[in-house]
């Protein structure tokens, strides 16, 4: 396993991954361990530029000359206010953000930081604030929280997990501390100085004022500043490959769920089975075969967990309190659409009709999908009238359906209100594939 300089103590990253070596003595400064590659090279800003704090979507979708423009302008700032002097970055706390050029999706990181006196400052993730910085013993932002330490999650909603950390972890003000953050998705889990502070939670999108949008698949990583000089080293990260975040997210609150596929059969299920075949550990749907298949045993409100393979092009559905007989997306509750969204096949569909949508209900935000050929992670939770669907970490729906009253092309789904049902697969003829397929009754 990679060597890494403190533990983050949760339990699922510890059951993965077991207790990891600490090698911060022996390790050069600003020189990453194995696995990780260092953002800061202890020399210099290379591979940094400024960026005044702002919402990364909309500049990323200029056109690269306007960013180009943008940047030049921001670095001269830059370069007013933040420099490098033995090994460590300074900032005396005015001026642009310094920002990572690469921008950046599940990752895990490490990065030193220090303050002073009154210190005050933050880490952005995905160009989202902020992973909070301050000095805990300053009385005149107690009632901000910072008597409550770093590394909190502050700009979530108040009484959101993650705003506040889980314990006082900080070391005293004028030394240096070391945050450990792992990425996935929207979940956000941070220690410092080995102390678990934040575990699991999902880090909202600031720039949203209704907080409805997720914060984006990719992102810039960034120091910030806040009016204090802070000082920053040993800056280290490495991405994580998609079958190991897979992992990570299967591991979170695992207890109480019970599988329903074995690997080798499709012992427990109803309905067209013939149409759908086990291979390499999974369900998959036969080449122009379909139809819904379920698990014989009736749902009420449950959470559901799926790993899903889509070929290219490739369409099926989750169907969600299913009595056993029709088309899931109308008979039953609802059908919860799986689609390679990135097919040009699909380019003028409805917006209720793509990947992770209530299929003709409610669309799903767009963008979390990993590459076609990639396993993907989804958990479904039903809950009264209520659907949540996170893809890979991040929620793309949230919604209760109970309360929409318009449908696509005005076609009427009679079976939204049921109230119990089968769960399983709506096979459209693609080869889309299934395994670790398990639930937990609420």
């Amino acid at each position: 396993m990679t060597p890494c300089r403190v533990t983050l103590a949760t339990s699922a990253f510890l059951s993965l991954f077991g207790m990891l070596a600490s090698t911060g003595a022996a390790q050069e400064p600003n020189t990453a361990p194995k696995g990780f590659k260092a953002l800061f090279n202890g020399k210099d800003l290379a591979g940094w530029h400024g960026m005044q704090t702002m919402d990364p979507a909309p500049f990323d979708s200029l056109p690269k000359d306007e960013r180009d423009k943008k940047i030049e302008e921001w670095n001269k700032d830059l370069a007013k206010h933040w420099s490098v002097k033995d090994g460590v970055i300074e900032n005396d706390g005015n001026g642009v953000y310094l920002t990572a050029d690469e921008n950046l999706g599940d990752v895990e990181i490490y990065v030193d930081w220090k303050i002073g006196p009154k210190g005050d400052s933050g880490v952005y993730l995905r160009g989202t604030p902020q992973v909070q910085i301050w000095d805990y013993t300053e009385p005149s932002i107690a009632q901000l929280g910072a008597n409550k330490g770093s590394g909190g999650l502050w700009n979530n909603s108040p009484g959101a997990p993650g705003k506040d950390p889980l314990v006082l972890a900080d070391n005293p003000v004028g030394e240096w501390n070391t945050f450990h953050i792992l990425q996935v998705g929207a979940r956000t889990t941070i220690s410092l100085n080995g102390k678990l502070i934040v575990d699991h939670a999902t880090l909202e999108n600031y720039w949203d004022k209704d907080r409805k949008k997720p914060i984006p698949a990719r992102g810039p990583f960034q120091l910030q500043t806040h009016q204090h000089p802070t000082y920053w080293r040993n800056i280290y990260l490495r991405e994580i490959p998609a079958a190991e975040a897979n992992k990570i997210l299967a591991a979170h609150n695992a207890s109480g769920f019970t599988s329903l596929f074995d690997g080798k059969s499709l012992s427990g299920w109803a309905g067209p089975v013939d149409n759908y075949e086990v291979t390499g550990g999974a369900i998959r749907c036969k080449p122009g075969k379909g139809g819904a298949i379920y698990y014989d045993k009736e749902y009420s409100d449950f959470v559901a967990r799926v790993e899903f393979r889509l070929p290219p092009g490739g369409n099926n559905g989750l169907a969600i309190r299913y009595p056993g007989k029709g088309d899931p997306a109308y008979a039953g509750m609802c059908e919860l659409q799986v689609l390679d969204n990135t097919s040009e096949k699909y380019t003028k569909l409805d917006p209720r009709q793509y990947h992770g949508s209530i299929y003709g209900i409610v669309p799903a935000a767009r963008g979390y999908l990993r590459p076609v050929g990639e396993w993907n992670f989804q958990e479904v939770t039903v809950k009264g009238p209520r659907v949540k669907v996170e893809l890979n970490g991040t929620v793309i729906v949230d919604a209760d359906v109970s309360q929409v009253k318009e449908y696509m092309a005005n076609s009427p789904h009679p079976g939204k209100d049921r109230t119990s049902g089968f769960f399983g697969f709506a096979g459209h003829g693609d080869a889309v594939e299934f395994r670790d397929v398990v639930i937990k009754p609420l």
